[in-house]
């Protein structure tokens, strides 16, 4: 991935998170961010997933695709985002803050992939590069990079993310979809 973040900005974005995530569970309002002082990389518009876990197990996970913000806000809003709004668990509480860690992924702008035949999806793609996105008229759904760690197989790895999507597993394979894939560059606590 081109254009990658220096430590000192890895470093700036997991504190920015971490005090998000702490004021939002807590209820208090986010420090006020200045921009000015931060460099260009972390002023431009960015898109980002802030991904929490607890013991090792997923506590929530929510980003943006594509770039609508300064990096540094997108990653405070997901990071509150991630606590409190992600339907598949209840909000953090106060007293999980200290086991909670933060992953962040920022992410290359999504590029539309091209296959011929729904049977060319699965050798079309980078396992453990490519996050990959589907389309199904309304529907959407994502994966991140990191999910080819557990879902090593490429046509695995499609039949969850239809399942995420809420279609049948096989979707993907019955008829041509949009694709979208894009990189990530990912850090942590």
């Amino acid at each position: 991935m081109e254009n990658q973040l220096t430590p000192e900005e890895r470093q700036i974005l997991l504190h920015l998170a971490r005090q998000a995530l702490e004021a939002g569970v807590r209820g208090q309002s986010s420090p006020l961010l200045d921009l000015v002082n931060m460099s260009s990389r972390l002023r431009q518009p960015g898109a980002s997933f802030v991904t929490l876990t607890r013991r090792g197990e997923l506590r929530g996970c929510v980003g943006a695709l594509e770039a609508y913000q300064p990096l540094a806000d997108d990653v405070r809003e997901h990071a509150i985002a991630a606590a409190l709004q992600d339907y598949r668990f209840p909000p953090v509480q106060p007293h999980e803050l200290s086991e909670i860690q933060i992953e962040i992924s920022c992410l290359t702008s999504p590029q539309d992939l091209e296959y011929a035949e729904p049977g060319d999806l699965p050798g079309a793609l980078h396992p453990h590069i490519d996050g990959v996105t589907l389309f199904d008229g309304w529907r959407r759904a994502t994966f991140l990079p990191q999910v080819w760690e557990k879902l090593p197989d490429p046509k695995a790895f499609l039949s969850h993310l239809c399942q995420k999507m809420g279609a049948s597993p096989d979707l993907w394979f019955q008829r041509k979809l949009r694709v979208q894939t894009y990189q990530v560059e990912e850090f942590c606590e």
